[in-house]
């Protein structure tokens, strides 16, 4: 793999390609983001990750100076050695989210002094599942039950009672809220030792390096919010769409190898491959390598998102491999296209028969995506699939799909997130 990049030393490349993969009036922002290896001699296989280095984005790190009055250009020591205060808040810690330790240091900055304060606590748990967070979006009312005002030492006292109140009270606010809610200040020092230091994040490989040598591709969903009428995001993903552009900036890259989702051995083996919304990367790279390889072996994607209509990704590329012979079968869930919503769980069920004879004939079966919910249903689904079709009580039912397929002979592979 040539010189060992890594999170502590990674390969510094740049951005080749990075468009909006979305149609014409999507409540989305897709992009698909190709970066160059040049002489890196980085080399990856398909279900592999890209590690990519982030950072801040400037209007946070110029907000939170100006609430402390800190000059820009103090100079502190980091891990990463000594350098600006500016460049530390940039480039070494994460301050786009405030963290616990930072939630618990109130204690000691705040003292009852009769003062009144106003803030909204939300609880993570809730029902509504409905709102996709956009550029021009706030949180909808019914996300925004307020509590009475309290004295600060009070409020302090009251959030800080046990993780879960925490939590909740972290779950819409980052460093600049909390400052400005309770005044207070922090010493450069004392702040960068509080605050954490800034991880790497992962995407699944949208790629195959047989097909594009030289280069790697991702498939990456950009975060975007507002609250409190400021913007909020993803870190990495803004940063991905917002400060690198094709222009040859640098930024920061690492492999982070697979060892369980892997393609078969046997070329010729059949895969089925669940992947809504970005979950299609890694199948995009698997049809690649596919492809590249020649086997025999049959290919049949499940996709879904809102509407084919605004985000239908790689139509173009699907289209042409379903032509080719390439794609056996693509199965499309629409949520939004019609008054029922429809999801990819729901198709399986559809073609339960057809899966479950793949699956006596020894397909893998693949799924990439959201594990909060659309991994829980489809592992579901397959559960009733082996049920209604293999004929197998719920408990035998359970068993082969959760330790014969998943374990013994790891063939129900799964990249959820």
């Amino acid at each position: 793999m040539g010189e060992n990049w890594s999170a502590k030393n990674p390969y510094m490349t740049k951005i080749t390609e990075n468009y909006i993969l979305n149609g014409e009036g999507s409540r989305k922002e897709t992009r698909h983001i190709v970066f160059e290896l040049g002489d890196s001699g980085l080399d990856y296989k398909v279900g592999d990750a890209l590690g990519v280095l982030a950072e801040n984005p400037p209007h946070i790190v110029d907000e939170i100076i100006e609430v402390q009055g800190w000059d820009r250009d103090h100079t502190v020591t980091t891990h990463n050695g000594e350098r600006t205060l500016y460049d530390a808040l940039k480039k070494d810690f994460e301050v786009h989210l405030a963290n616990k330790k930072f939630v618990k240091s109130l204690a000691e900055k705040v003292v009852s002094s009769g003062m009144k304060i106003s803030m909204n606590l939300i609880s993570r748990t809730r029902n509504e599942t409905s709102w996709t967070p956009t550029s021009d979006q706030q949180l909808p009312p019914s996300l925004q039950p307020s509590i009475p005002s309290e004295d600060p030492s009070e409020q302090v006292a009251a959030i800080t009672v046990d993780a879960k109140t925490i939590e909740d009270y972290l779950w819409t606010r980052d460093y600049i809220d909390i400052m400005r809610e309770f005044d207070v200040k922090y010493a450069p020092e004392e702040f960068l030792e509080i605050v954490d230091r800034l991880k790497p994040r992962l995407y699944s490989i949208a790629s195959s390096h047989d097909a594009h040598p030289g280069y790697v591709e991702l498939t990456v969903g950009i975060v975007r919010f507002e609250y409190n009428n400021r913007p909020r995001g993803g870190l990495c993903t803004q940063f991905l769409a917002d400060e690198i552009d094709t222009s040859g900036a640098p930024i920061g890259v690492f492999m982070s190898p697979t060892k369980s989702f892997i393609l078969p051995a046997d070329k010729d083996t059949d895969i089925i491959m669940v992947g809504p919304g970005t979950g299609i990367a890694p199948f995009r790279a698997f049809m690649e390598q596919r492809v590249f390889d020649g086997g025999s072996g049959k290919n049949w994607l499940f996709f879904g998102d809102q509407s084919s209509k605004t985000e239908f990704y790689y139509k173009d590329t699907i289209e042409s491999w379903m032509d080719e012979g390439h794609l056996y079968r693509f199965t499309t869930a629409w949520s939004r296209d019609q008054e029922e919503k429809i999801y990819v769980q729901h198709r399986l069920k559809e073609h339960g028969a057809e899966v479950w004879e793949w699956f006596e004939r020894g397909a893998y079966f693949y799924i990439c995506g959201d594990k909060t919910y659309m991994a829980k249903d489809v592992h579901r689904a397959l559960i009733a699939i082996a049920i209604e079709h293999g004929g197998l009580s719920e408990e035998d039912a359970t068993h082969f799909i959760e330790k014969t397929m998943m374990k013994e002979q790891k063939r129900y592979l799964r990249d959820v997130y």
